[in-house]
């Protein structure tokens, strides 16, 4: 087991007293995770605002398994790592001075805009390492990033550098899909959310653009109409199986398994991350069950993995880690929130 830094011990201690006060809560624990059979090598991830950022730490950490990734108002990988963070790896001061870069050079461009060829140089480093798995597996990856026009929360500049990035890494120019359309800072549907280009709860906005049908079609190619109404079985499953306390997430996530996936192995995985202050904590079941992903994936034979995290005194709102506030390694594949997510996929993947 590796060695605890002492604010991951800190953390532990506060979960633990906090614990005692959460033991009735126990009896009402969520389902396990299912073992379905799904195929690993054909994984693919999306998310929006911070789920966008967590989508890219993903994608190019298991760059090996995972085919594509849906970028929705999020930037390029490893943005937030400040130069001055890894030259002082002390962890309060860097997670000031990667939150600084976050908001003022990953989201807004007050100090810069990201520099691609800096955080393709990161990335490369990170694989010969050992941290990431080689850049090479990004090579055939397809690649959807979308900017809203009023979104006014991550600017274009950010999401066009995220794009960059990817040409740099080796990624087909022609594999990847820089959309700039309607709404604000929020996932767009068809139906179901806020009125179009408004930003706010519970960031899903109906902008008549079917934004998961167009992420999933980019990556795995020409799909099957979708379901009206989904007939799968959205599962409330129990997270602490997966992450360690400390680890940011919420007790419970949720996975979306088509008829067709429990009945035959074989399924996609597609993890799907909800933004800041989108979690079910904060907006019940809007993320999970208006995005659109059920209705593509019941016809397509996708399970579609909605991991949680929850708010903290250290992510306040939410977040999904792509500044360092669970652990001085967020980037690479043992990263506390990369390796949970990834220890849900590879449950999917098991024989039932």
């Amino acid at each position: 087991m590796k060695q605890m830094v002492p604010h991951r011990l800190a953390a532990l201690a506060l979960v633990a007293w906090l614990g005692l006060n959460a033991l009735a809560s126990d009896a009402l624990a969520a389902d396990a995770l299912p073992k379905l059979g799904a195929d690993l090598a054909a994984t693919s991830v999306s998310g929006l605002s911070s789920g966008a950022y967590m989508a890219g730490q993903i994608e190019v950490a298991h760059a090996k398994d995972i085919v594509g990734a849906g970028i929705v108002a999020g930037g390029p990988y490893a943005c937030a790592e400040s130069a001055a963070s890894r030259i002082f790896p002390f962890w309060p001061t860097v997670v000031a001075q990667n939150g600084t870069q976050a908001l003022y050079q990953c989201m807004k461009t007050s100090l810069g805009k990201p520099d691609p060829e800096k955080l393709a140089a990161r990335a490369k480093e990170l694989a010969d390492d050992g941290a990431i798995d080689p850049i090479a597996g990004l090579a055939q990856d397809n690649v959807y990033l979308y900017s809203g026009h009023k979104d006014d929360t991550v600017e274009l500049d950010v999401v066009k550098a995220a794009k960059t990035l990817y040409e740099k890494l080796g990624v087909a120019p022609g594999n990847i899909a820089l959309i700039e359309g309607d709404g604000g800072h929020a996932f767009i549907t068809t139906h179901g959310g806020a009125a179009c280009d408004i930003t706010g709860t519970p960031y899903v906005a109906n902008c008549g653009y079917d934004q998961a049908n167009a992420i999933l079609a980019w990556i795995y190619g020409p799909l099957a109409e979708e379901s009206p109404t989904p007939s799968g079985k959205f599962i409330t499953f129990d997270q602490g199986a997966f992450a360690e306390p400390g680890d940011g997430f919420a007790d419970e996530g949720v996975v979306y398994v088509p008829k067709s996936c429990s009945e035959q192995p074989g399924c996609r995985v597609h993890i799907a991350l909800h933004g800041c202050e989108q979690s079910r904590e904060a907006v019940g079941d809007a993320f999970v069950k208006d995005s659109g992903y059920a209705e593509v994936a019941d016809t397509n034979r996708i399970i579609v993995l909605f991991p949680q995290v929850k708010a903290s005194t250290v992510n306040p709102n939410g977040c999904w880690d792509w500044w360092g506030y669970t652990d001085l390694d967020y980037l690479g594949k043992d990263a506390p929130q990369i390796k949970a997510i990834w220890a849900m996929v590879e449950q999917l993947g098991q024989a039932p």
